[in-house]
């Protein structure tokens, strides 16, 4: 039994105690913070007094940047200052040194044994003492709770006092007048009560959007693990590891926390969801990078086994695992209101406050006139609900849905309905390299054999895909050994299916190579199977991180029928050549001097620059005397050759760009939204991809081709001079905020490169900063806390994961780029359609308020009463303001910059409201102008007044002078 006192203290300090914290800050006393209201005596300053209704009614339309800035007057601050710095230490880049101690130092931090693992009993008190080895879920917002929210905004409140105030009326007026008591009180408290109600349930509906993110990361848990205790390997279950556990894995598993690697063999694992690296990592015992997440002996909880099998020592379990303290930083973070929520509770407040101001001036000429306080009372309720706009929410709400429906026939499916119009005012797209801006798949892209280059058609169907000249001997052999020296075949019963579109079991580097030679076979060979099948393998050295170069031994016939081995071997371009004496020119064996090195050195730098992956191919053909057919081959000593061989060519891949992106780079260009690169990937392959599809344009130079243009070190080259950027996460570790923002002011291309999950939020954040309305693309976990931040996330439907569409407020279907820009020109089309809609939808208030007005001062009868209204305002009003939604675009909708996000939407323009012209509403105009001179002829007052109102509204306040003719009528 080991001794575990020099242990508890680091570990202790190692783990985050969520149940001892919380309660640590509940037993705080509460923190006093100012109320930043006026008191009762500033308010008598009548300079307060306005100060205090602007920041009532004009509130800033955007909120800070710092969350805290939205916190409910009166409350204790202290729980939302706790989860601030919570939330800015999970921002905080992973700072550990698990990676750099030696084994044993790490085993004695860790109280455990290496080879025993830890004793049962003291895995048990771990596991009491720290819990269990599980994401914690946050606290979520009780559904009766979000539904009461639905129910009680501006608008609603004020129809909720309406309502109790009829019902009193009604009820006052019952006890003074017994049955001669007016039941239109009754019937109007009643139809505003239902009209809250079914308004708020409807919102509500439309608001219930899933909330399963920590579902989600919870799917990625494995159920069991392989655990060695006591010196006994057994199966337990995942959520019961603990620090200091020794586990094994092997290809197929899912990683069940974070580990050090102590032993592997040939153990590969899948880094997407985290760094976005597509290609699959090797990982070994050595220590290989200062960064926790690029060094080779740390494995990482939820990452997948791809090959090979390891032991490693849990370092660390649950939410202080990486993938926990994304988890967490994601369900944490509060994104706001969107700007069109923003702007329409600003419209709300505004239209609020003139109904209220109005309704109490006239509540008080009311009195001043003589009336009664009940219909003093009840004018003022009709005044206010001739104001309000009641169905004004219902209608951007269906306006949304109808527009979100069109765009899922686009491939955009549109989670939360108001990232509909927020996506028509985004000013900047931070967009993930891999799947979106490319096609996610490796594919060959250039050749260099016998000194020259050969481009490989790289488009989406290979529609112009050459076949190479397979006669020519060099290029046989190139592709020979790229078939034989690959363990990637296809799934069986594929033969139908056209090449690309085939599944393959094997990486995606072995995926591309295979892929290739099946389209370039000789025509005698009618698949790579049936190749390897005259060819079939004898031994294998599989790639390792330590050789660099995979090699294998196959069985050849000889044209004169003579059995020969071939040994073929692939790897990193450096090292096959390190490993050749001799190169294949134009079918011939030359010997390799300096001349034909300084052809491979330029030809592999020239393709590496293009942000390529290069393999080298090399040949050996073994002599039958001493290698007979019969001869046993060992992999463990190596018994045959592995120097001395035939260089034949290199081959390069890459995930190469979609087809349709560079020209919706340039559409989005022309709107005025800035396009920015944020990816996990190399700097190198990330700036060529960006120059590919034009986030970097053609003559724009950046710090690193400034310095190569200038001869001189790139430190020597001012940045501020070039016109784009590429930042990588290692630069912007240690960059202020400040810095960061004065980087993206003075650079309008940047590239972020080598990103962390954490980064990629503070990059946006930094966007947001400045004032912009930023979309975030994604596909991976590590992709979701700043698709959770940015104003919308957005998605991919078919390479995401689950957790990152949990997060985002948008899928797009068919993973491409080019949807969002018709995305964006959508939500600017939606944005001008609900300017006419709201301008149509205001342009009968003054109209309805006019009845209310001649009722009090010139005594005229109540030719509309407030039901009417609402019939109006619910009923006929809307179904003209929804059609709105399905006028066509104007011309220069994808010329003109983002709107200004900060603009109120109560001064939105209503000159082009869009209305009908004058001619087209004669008909009803005059038809309007005959209910009200003789329709009272057939029908009472107050329903001719109803119907005309109605054929009147499409045709804005031209009905308030046929209303005011038709009761100057009635009075006569």
């Amino acid at each position: 039994m080991p001794d575990h006192q020099g242990f508890r203290a680091p570990l202790a300090a190692r783990s985050v105690i969520l149940r001892e914290y919380r309660y640590a800050r509940q037993r705080r006393p509460p923190v006093r913070v100012n109320d930043s209201r006026p008191s009762l005596t500033s308010i008598i300053d009548f300079r307060n007094i306005r100060s205090w209704w602007m920041r009532l009614l004009w509130p800033a339309p955007r909120p800070p940047a710092d969350s805290s800035a939205d916190v409910p007057y009166n409350i204790n601050n202290t729980d939302v200052m706790r989860k601030d710095r919570e939330l800015n230490d999970l921002k905080k880049e992973i700072e550990i040194d698990d990676h750099k101690v030696p084994v044993a130092e790490l085993m004695q931090r860790l109280g455990t044994d290496a080879e025993s693992g830890l004793e049962e009993s003291e895995a048990e008190r771990r596991l009491e003492l720290y819990g269990s080895n599980e994401l914690t879920p946050p606290p979520t917002t009780p559904q009766w709770l979000r539904l009461l929210r639905c129910m009680t905004n501006m608008f609603a409140n004020l129809l909720w006092i309406a309502s109790i105030l009829c019902i009193v009326a009604y009820g006052i007026d019952r006890a003074q007048n017994g049955q001669y008591a007016q039941i239109e009180q009754l019937i109007l408290g009643i139809v505003l009560a239902v009209v809250n109600l079914l308004t708020g349930c409807f919102s509500f509906y439309q608001e219930s959007k899933s909330e399963a993110i920590m579902d989600s990361f919870k799917k990625m848990v494995p159920q069991h693990a392989r655990v060695i205790r006591s010196g006994v390997e057994q199966d337990v279950s995942a959520t019961d590891l603990v620090v200091g556990d020794v586990i094994r894995v092997q290809a197929g598993d899912r990683m069940p926390a974070d580990i050090r690697v102590l032993s592997c063999k040939s153990f590969k694992v899948d880094n997407s969801c985290l760094t976005g690296e597509s290609e699959p990592q090797p990982r070994s015992p050595e220590f290989t990078h200062e960064n926790p997440l690029e060094t080779k002996n740390l494995a990482f909880f939820s990452t997948n086994v791809l090959e090979g099998e390891a032991i490693g020592v849990v370092t660390f379990t649950g939410d202080n695992t990486v993938m926990g303290r994304i988890a967490n930083l994601t369900s944490g973070l509060d994104t706001g209101k969107t700007p069109i929520a923003r702007e329409i509770d600003y419209f709300v407040r505004i239209i609020t406050a003139v109904a209220v101001i109005t309704g109490l001036v006239f509540f008080g000429i009311s009195f001043a006139f003589g009336y009664k306080w009940i219909q003093s009372v009840l004018f003022l309720i009709g005044i206010i609900v001739a104001n309000v706009p009641e169905g004004l929410l219902v209608t951007v709400t269906l306006c949304l849905t109808l527009t979100a429906k069109q765009m899922a026939v686009k491939n955009c499916l549109v989670k939360n309905l108001e990232a509909v119009e927020t996506l028509g005012s985004t000013s900047v797209i931070c967009s993930d390299k891999t799947g979106t801006l490319t096609q996610n798949r490796m594919t060959v892209a250039h050749l260099w054999y016998s000194g020259k280059v050969y481009n490989v058609d790289t488009t989406e169907n290979q529609s112009g895909s050459q076949k190479f000249d397979v006669s020519d001997v060099t290029c046989s052999a190139l592709f020979r050994v790229a078939m034989l020296c690959s363990r990637a075949k296809f799934e069986a019963n594929q033969e139908s299916h056209p090449v690309l579109r085939r599944k393959v079991n094997g990486d995606a580097s072995e995926t591309a190579l295979l892929k290739c030679s099946e389209l370039n076979l000789p025509s005698e060979v009618k698949s790579v199977a049936a190749a390897r099948l005259k060819c079939p393998k004898l031994a294998e050295i599989p790639f390792n991180s330590q050789n660099k170069f995979q090699v294998s031994v196959h069985r050849t016939v000889q044209m004169d029928g003579e059995a020969r081995h071939l040994c073929v071997m692939k790897g990193a371009p450096e090292r096959i050549l390190d490993r050749c004496s001799s190169i294949l020119v134009d079918g011939a064996e030359v010997a390799l001097d300096a001349k034909w090195k300084k052809k491979f050195q330029d030809a592999y730098e020239n393709l590496g620059s293009l942000g390529e992956r290069v393999l080298g191919f090399c040949d050996f053909r073994l002599p039958a005397k001493d290698y007979p057919d019969n001869y046993k081959y060992n992999t463990e000593t190596v018994n045959f050759p592995l120097t001395g061989y035939r260089f034949v060519g290199l081959m390069s891949m890459i995930d190469p760009p979609r087809a349709a992106v560079p020209y919706a780079v340039e559409k989005c260009r022309s709107a005025g939204i800035r396009v920015v690169m944020v990816t996990g990937d190399h700097p190198i392959t990330a700036a060529a991809i960006a120059r590919g599809v034009g986030i970097i344009s053609p003559n724009s130079r950046t710090p690193e081709s400034l310095a190569k243009e200038r001869g001189v070190p790139v430190e020597s080259v001012n940045p501020a001079e070039a016109e784009a950027r590429v930042v990588n996460g290692g630069q912007l570790k240690d960059m202020s905020a400040d810095e960061l923002v004065e980087i993206i002011r003075q650079h309008r291309e940047i590239v972020f490169a080598r990103t962390s999950p954490q980064q990629k939020l503070i990059i946006v954040e930094a966007f947001q900063k400045l004032g912009n309305i930023v979309a975030v693309t994604g596909d991976g976990v590590n992709d979701s806390p700043a698709l959770k931040k940015a104003d919308i996330g957005v998605a991919m439907g078919i390479t995401g994961s689950d957790v990152s569409k949990q997060a985002a407020d948008m899928i797009l279907l068919d993973d491409n780029f080019a949807s969002i820009v018709v995305g964006v020109e959508e939500g600017r089309l939606i944005f001008d359609n609900l300017k006419k809609s709201i301008a149509y939808t205001l342009t009968s208030k003054v109209p309805e308020m006019v009845p209310f007005i001649f009722f009090i001062v010139l005594g005229l009868p109540l030719a509309l009463g407030t039901v009417h209204i609402l019939c109006i305002d619910l009923g006929t009003d809307m179904f003209p303001a929804i059609s709105f939604a399905y006028e066509s675009a104007e011309n220069d909708i994808m010329s003109r910059a983002p709107r200004n996000p900060v603009g109120p939407a109560g001064q939105w323009s209503v000159d082009r409201h869009g209305l009908r012209a004058d001619w087209d509403a004669a008909g009803c105009r005059r038809l309007a102008g005959v209910l009200l001179h003789h329709g009272s002829q057939w029908l009472p007052t107050q329903e001719a007044v109803l119907l005309a109102r109605a054929l009147g509204q499409p045709y804005g306040g031209q009905s308030g002078g046929l209303i005011r003719s038709g009761m100057d009528l009635q009075r006569a």
